[in-house]
């Protein structure tokens, strides 16, 4: 298992810079952290007594892993998740907040693990994932990594404005989608045909 400090160095390079995309729910974002984030925490950066985009905007790297080290892997209890999902679930909170938990529970639940789906990693959750591991060693990275490139799908079948972030404007996949790959085997991979197919019906 990676170090966690090097998992969120991957996220921060996954996320980039400085955004402002008004079809992205989070507003304005710096290395993945939100301004809705920052305001959360009270990081108001320049002093000026709000937290805004400006303070978005200065936001550094250093800043931007602390925040997920705490609050995005500690906080929410990642770390007591067995070693196969911690990075996946890891990326996915900073994507996706409770709902990185919640997909993780339904696929829990698909294997037959009796687990509520609420968003929080507590005994049960822990416990059901342990037990998933032993059930099918080697394949619950995927399964999970493939749920998650699942729930991307589906938001970008309900909302026209997101499907940017699933598909590129040439068709090919999008950040979404690879982000979610990045975290399988390649076997279960989309090949273009399968991607277009999936797809077809936002045209």
């Amino acid at each position: 298992m990676d170090d966690v400090r090097e998992i969120a160095r991957r996220i921060v390079a996954r996320e980039g810079g400085y955004v402002n995309d008004p079809d992205d729910p989070g507003g304005a974002t710096k290395h993945g952290v939100t301004v809705h984030t920052m305001r959360r925490l009270g990081l108001d950066l320049n002093g000026d007594g709000g937290v805004d985009a400006a303070d978005v905007r200065q936001l550094n790297s250093a800043q931007a892993e602390d925040i997920f080290v705490q609050h995005y892997y500690k906080r929410p209890g990642i770390d007591r998740l067995p070693s196969p999902l911690r990075a996946s679930v890891f990326d996915m909170y900073v994507n996706a907040g409770a709902n990185a938990v919640k997909i993780l529970q339904r696929l829990l639940r698909q294997m037959g693990q009796d687990v509520a789906a609420d968003g929080v990693i507590g005994p049960q959750t822990t416990e059901a994932a342990q037990a998933a591991v032993c059930a099918a060693p080697g394949h619950i990275g995927d399964a999970y990594a493939i749920a998650r490139r699942n729930y991307y799908l589906r938001i970008a079948d309900r909302r026209p404005a997101s499907r940017k972030f699933a598909r590129t404007r040439a068709g090919g996949k999008g950040g979404w989608i690879k982000r979610a790959e990045h975290f399988m085997s390649p076997r279960y991979h989309l090949s273009r045909a399968e991607f277009d197919k999936r797809v077809a019906k936002w045209d």
